[in-house]
């Protein structure tokens, strides 16, 4: 108990560095960008310790004792390729245009509708990932009450903590504690992994023996149709995760263009190398007790690396990985609740109030927050699929629907709203039908999706007029301006 009482301590001292970075929210700006005034080391620590969630530590550590390296084509590898990708081809151009939102980019460059229909796309597939820090939160506090707190009540506790500090401080909230929490996980991962090490026999012993069991190995096979699905896998997370609110948001809150770019590409980068981290603890478990891993494999494979911390670290180590871990998750849970948020109240409750003003947009936001928390919560205890499973699934919806139109909109000339209606309809539209008829087809369905969308896009393009509206790099268009456009 005395574990238990120690992370409530520290989540009692992250909730008050969220109420102090609240302080500094005098509008929505400053709540939703955080006054764009952040470092590049803040910036780069947020880009990771987003990411760096509970999917990394306890997800895609256990699916890499099920499967290897093969098993996570969609992240790690997917997800940093993602944040490289953003931050060297889409952070510059998005970053001079000034906006508040992403779905205020598809607004200026194409119109309301486009604005509106995919800003609920972006809305909607952030349901699995937030729900997946709710379900590990709840695992936590299960673990570490013994049972006495259930997976549910933890979820509820969980959910509320992170609630308290995004919703009075915003990006100021996310910005602060994150940076706080990096500085946990690096030295608490690091330190526990090394600890894990020796007890497994060493590092070599560790590496020279996952590469005998075929783990390390993560490019496909010759096989076409493994190769389709190493591609979806991949595709999935690197291209369906760029139109993100969560991610722009960070780039967008940076303090100039060259953090922005660099900043999340080294962002990137440093999710890569660390996420290998909890992938080597966890087969140091395969190696120390490999009838627990069998068992819980078998039970709750999530259940792996928490267990081997209680059951054969010493208490100090117990207390830095779950300080890590609780830092983790409310890291990544505080920034993608905000990020829905805000697209849900810039992007769709404001077109529906004209003339809303600055004040009343904050309050909505906030508002927002809190139904999103209650919706995301009521997911996670309802759901019955894995956290790996649930960020996986999370962004379908956007690689069908919004790639096209944003790759687009930045780097083709002809891209116009003819196009952007047909990229999203064809695009949309065939996801979910192959969802629903054919979901367990040789190709996944989210990659038709993205075909069908990037030639609807194409079509549309071709025949329809140039939008003679196209913002281009170095054009400033003030947030608040924006909603001037024709709606």
């Amino acid at each position: 108990m005395m574990l238990l009482w120690l992370v409530v301590a520290y989540l009692v001292v992250s909730i008050g560095v969220g109420l102090y970075a609240a302080t500094r929210v005098h509008n929505t700006r400053d709540y939703i960008t955080a006054g764009r005034n952040l470092p590049m080391i803040v910036v780069l620590a947020m880009v990771f310790a987003t990411w760096f969630g509970a999917e990394t530590v306890l997800g895609t550590s256990a699916t890499f004792l099920e499967e290897g390296f093969r098993g996570l084509i969609s992240d790690p590898l997917g997800a940093s390729a993602c944040l490289v990708l953003f931050g060297l081809v889409f952070a510059r151009p998005l970053y001079r245009m000034n906006l508040l939102t992403l779905g205020d980019y598809f607004r200026v460059r194409y119109n309301r509708t486009t604005e509106l229909v995919l800003s609920i796309c972006i809305v909607l597939s952030y349901l699995g990932w937030v729900a997946a820090q709710v379900t590990a939160l709840g695992l936590v506090f299960n673990v570490l009450s013994n049972d006495l707190v259930s997976m549910n009540q933890g979820m509820l506790i969980g959910a509320a903590v992170v609630l308290v500090y995004t919703l009075f401080g915003g990006m100021w909230s996310v910005a602060m504690t994150t940076f706080m929490q990096m500085i946990v996980i690096v030295i608490g991962l690091i330190w526990v992994t090394w600890i894990a090490g020796d007890m497994a026999g060493g590092f070599e012993t560790v590496i020279s023996q996952a590469a005998a069991e075929g783990k390390l190995a993560f490019l496909p096979t010759l096989d076409l149709i493994d190769i389709i699905a190493w591609i979806a896998a991949f595709s999935t997370m690197a291209l369906g995760s760029i139109p993100q609110q969560d991610v722009f948001q960070r780039v967008n809150s940076s303090k100039n263009e060259t953090i922005a770019v660099w900043g999340t590409t080294l962002g990137g980068m440093s999710y890569f190398f660390f996420a290998a981290v909890p992938l080597f603890l966890a087969y140091t478990a395969n190696i120390i007790d490999p009838d627990m891993v069998a068992r819980l494999m078998e039970q709750d494979s999530q259940l792996i690396l928490p267990t081997l911390i209680l059951q054969y670290m010493p208490f100090y180590a117990q207390v830095i990985f779950f300080g890590a871990l609780l830092s983790v998750i409310m890291s990544t849970a505080s920034g993608t609740l905000l990020a829905p948020s805000v697209t849900f109240s810039e992007n769709v409750l404001r077109g529906f109030i004209p003339g809303m003003s600055d004040r009343s947009l904050l309050l909505s936001t906030r508002i927002t927050v809190v139904v999103f928390t209650v919706l995301v919560t009521w997911y996670a205890t309802s759901s019955g699929s894995s956290i790996h499973e649930m960020v996986e699934n999370a962004y379908r919806i956007t690689l069908a629907g919004a790639f096209v139109p944003l790759a687009a909109g930045l780097f083709w000339k002809r891209a116009n709203n003819l196009g952007a209606a047909l990229a999203i309809v064809c695009g949309l539209a065939t996801w979910i039908l192959l969802e629903l008829f054919i979901p367990e087809g040789d190709i996944e369905p989210q990659l038709y999706g993205l075909a069908a969308s990037a030639l609807g896009m194409l079509v549309g393009g071709l025949a329809g007029k140039s939008e003679h509206h196209r913002p281009r790099a170095g054009h400033h268009h003030a947030a608040a301006a924006t909603h001037h456009h024709t709606r």
